[in-house]
């Protein structure tokens, strides 16, 4: 059977692709890569230079819809992993001085995470692995 090596990249449906490339680029440090406008879709591809890691924001002007809701089929979060409890306390703290509201640490059987939210009302985490 094939397998896989772990995720590339994930693309999140937007009301406002420049607002959530500039808030995800400033609070994940990623850098607009590639972008396009056209009268279907508005998209922002930000990259992690040091991870490799990518994220692209859509927004398809023509058929707007209401903020995100993880009760409708599709989505439900999207979490950033991190590698240390101490990296997870330093991004309560930058959450914090940004504003951003979210919940503190908790603790669950398969690891600590931080629940917050982006612009659209997407649920995001960052989250630590037990063990």
């Amino acid at each position: 059977m094939p397998s896989i090596t772990g995720g590339h990249h994930v693309a999140l449906t937007v009301t406002d692709a420049d607002r959530s490339a500039e808030w995800y680029g400033s609070l994940l440090n990623m850098q607009v890569a590639l972008s396009g406008d056209s009268e279907e879709v508005k998209f922002r591809v930000l990259a992690d230079p040091k991870s490799g890691w990518v994220l692209g924001v859509r927004q398809y002007p023509a058929r707007p819809g209401p903020t995100f809701d993880e009760f409708r089929t599709g989505l439900d979060h999207l979490a950033f992993g991190v590698d240390s409890r101490a990296e997870l306390e330093a991004w309560e703290k930058e959450l914090s001085a940004r504003g951003i509201t979210f919940t503190p640490i908790a603790e669950t059987p398969i690891g600590s995470l931080i629940v917050f939210r982006d612009p659209d009302n997407i649920q995001l985490e960052f989250f630590l692995p037990a063990g």
